[in-house]
């Protein structure tokens, strides 16, 4: 073969490697169908986009200085991130189990397309911390539903949180 066609393939490899790099790790148990909603077409809206951190996450922070975040909107599934990582349950045929398992303090999971996941908790840290927030009511309606969420990400090690604000109770 003549050194440029080998170049040429090499290229096509090498980036055929990094979109496939970029992908998520996939869906676990992706014949549990979702049933509200799509990741074309979400059924609703969660979060109220605001500042980065509110004002009870930057008192509480050390020195002042929270961790470093962004604000964005993500597409995926709520679901039970407990139940998902352990067994790869999902969708309506556990939305159930998973109302169950949220009511009785288990994490909320956002499921992307590409099967990344997000811890889902509410922002505002002081209210959070005393149960002045509706987040969990939300999450439990929502259960099953692929929903669009904004947020505050925020990544260490390997693991993604997204703190959503906007449901202070009243």
């Amino acid at each position: 073969m003549k050194a440029w066609k080998l170049s040429a393939v090499a290229v096509l490899v090498v980036l055929g490697l990094t979109a496939q790099s970029k992908k998520g790790p996939g869906i676990l148990q992706p014949q549990m169908k979702v049933e509200g909603g799509s990741y074309a077409a979400p059924m609703g809206k969660l979060g109220t986009p605001g500042e980065v951190w509110s004002g009870t996450t930057m008192a509480a922070s050390v020195d002042g200085k929270p961790n470093k975040a962004v604000t964005q909107t993500v597409k995926g599934e709520i679901l039970d991130f407990s139940c998902y990582l352990q067994i790869g349950k999902h969708g309506e045929k556990h939305r159930s189990c998973a109302q169950k398992c949220f009511t009785a303090g288990q994490p909320i999971g956002l499921l992307t397309e590409d099967g990344s996941m997000y811890m889902l908790m509410e922002e505002e840290h002081d209210p959070r911390r005393d149960g002045m927030t509706d987040f969990r009511k939300a999450a439990i309606e929502h259960t099953a539903h692929i929903m669009e969420v904004t947020g505050t990400v925020s990544k260490h090690g390997g693991f993604s949180a997204l703190y959503v604000q906007g449901f202070l109770k009243k």
